[in-house]
């Protein structure tokens, strides 16, 4: 605890933090969809955030404290786009059974190990062209967002300037603030519908019907580890934290999924955009303490499932320009950095741009999402040019 405590500071507060507001702001509602699609109450929508609230921040804590990195983790945003069209007239109860199969194939892959062995024979310029393609569409958010908030926009930027030429460990911090005032002053917030409730459990007794099983429970195992777990190790790998074991990461969000699923919390996987707000310098200017992040990150993850829908009425009377700029802004430094290792070997620089650019369209077939579609691509396209060198 007192190593904690002189780890810690207010950029890797700050990072937990705007990690957290961008990963609620962006795609709680898709999830609210999804829950609404298997016909569940009110009660049951709080409900499904708190238990995603607190499956997401327990991991991240366990996760970042055991193994002193920033492990972030999160719900399963394409699973849950899955869900919003897979779920129509499927009981809930059902539903919650195809959860849980869905979380026993994630335990018994992560137990297994042979996810970690595929993904340790990724070369590193092709992951990071993948995690760059993830990022660039953050990035460039700043700037089209600066079109329709020329006044909000344009004060952030100028902060971050400012920030990163005399304070670099604080200018997201001095973004946040600037942004939040700047909205404020703007009229921008709105709070008028805003009542701090706490959310109260629901559990639902799962049912089983084959039909459900390898109609949503597959389909989602398989877009949660394509498009959400790939990406993820991507991300620490590329973030230099490729130390970190996957095997026992991947049980423990399906162990998690397993005993929240009831409740409301269908799939946890690795984090990949709001995990690099949590790895890159900004965090931290130390790697070794940028652990302390995913920790923050743990804690508001854990407010927000307490509070339940006050905090997504909260994040909802944020204006979608500051959210997108300061997610792009905050993931700057990292889209240079993965761009730096991707294009820095002559020899692998082609096919990792072709990662990059697969990633980069959004391209998705078969349910299964460009970062997968990037990181087939980049594979083939560095086996061909190499197998053309070894001629």
């Amino acid at each position: 605890m007192a190593s904690l405590r002189s780890d810690i500071g207010l950029s890797a507060i700050s990072a937990g933090f705007v990690a957290v507001l961008v990963g609620f702001a962006s795609s709680v509602a898709i999830v609210f969809q999804a829950a609404q699609a298997a016909g569940a109450t009110e009660a049951m929508m709080v409900s499904w955030i708190g238990a995603l609230g607190l499956g997401m921040g327990l991991t991240c804590i366990a996760f970042s404290w055991y193994y002193k990195a920033p492990v972030i983790t999160a719900w399963s945003t394409p699973g849950a786009a899955l869900l919003a069209t897979g779920l129509v007239g499927v009981p809930m109860a059902e539903a919650v059974g195809a959860f849980l199969f869905s979380a026993l194939l994630t335990l018994l892959l992560g137990l297994s190990g042979s996810f970690e062995k595929l993904m340790s024979k990724v070369p590193m310029p092709i992951a990071s062209a993948m995690l760059a393609g993830i990022l660039v569409q953050f990035g460039l958010s700043v700037f089209t967002s600066l079109q329709t908030q020329p006044a909000l926009v344009g004060i952030m930027l100028a902060c971050y300037l400012a920030g990163r030429r005399w304070l670099p460990r604080y200018a997201i911090i001095l973004v946040l603030a600037a942004g939040f005032g700047a909205s404020w002053l703007l009229g921008l917030i709105h709070f008028e519908q805003l009542h701090w409730t706490l959310g109260t459990p629901v559990w639902v007794s799962p049912e089983f019907r084959w039909s459900t099983l390898l109609g949503v429970g597959l389909p989602l195992f398989i877009v949660t580890m394509t498009s959400q777990n790939i990406p993820g190790v991507a991300t620490l790998r590329a973030s230099g934290y490729g130390d970190v074991p996957i095997s026992p990461v991947i049980s423990g969000t399906g162990l998690t999924s397993l005993l929240l699923t009831p409740f409301g919390g269908f799939a946890f996987n690795l984090a990949a955009i709001t995990a690099a707000i949590c790895t890159g310098p900004e965090a931290h200017p130390d790697p070794a303490k940028r652990y302390t992040a995913g920790i923050a990150a743990g804690v508001f993850y854990l407010l927000a499932g307490l509070c339940g829908t006050s905090v997504v009425a909260l994040f909802s009377a944020f204006p979608e320009a500051l959210v997108a700029s300061l997610a792009g802004l905050a993931l700057i430094g990292t889209i240079g950095a993965s761009l730096a290792v991707a294009t820095g070997d002559e020899h692998s620089r082609e096919a990792a741009l072709i990662t990059f650019l697969i990633t980069a369209s959004g391209v998705s077939f078969w349910g299964i999402g460009a970062a997968f579609w990037g990181l087939v691509g980049g594979l083939l396209a560095s086996r061909l040019f190499q197998a053309k060198v070894n001629q």
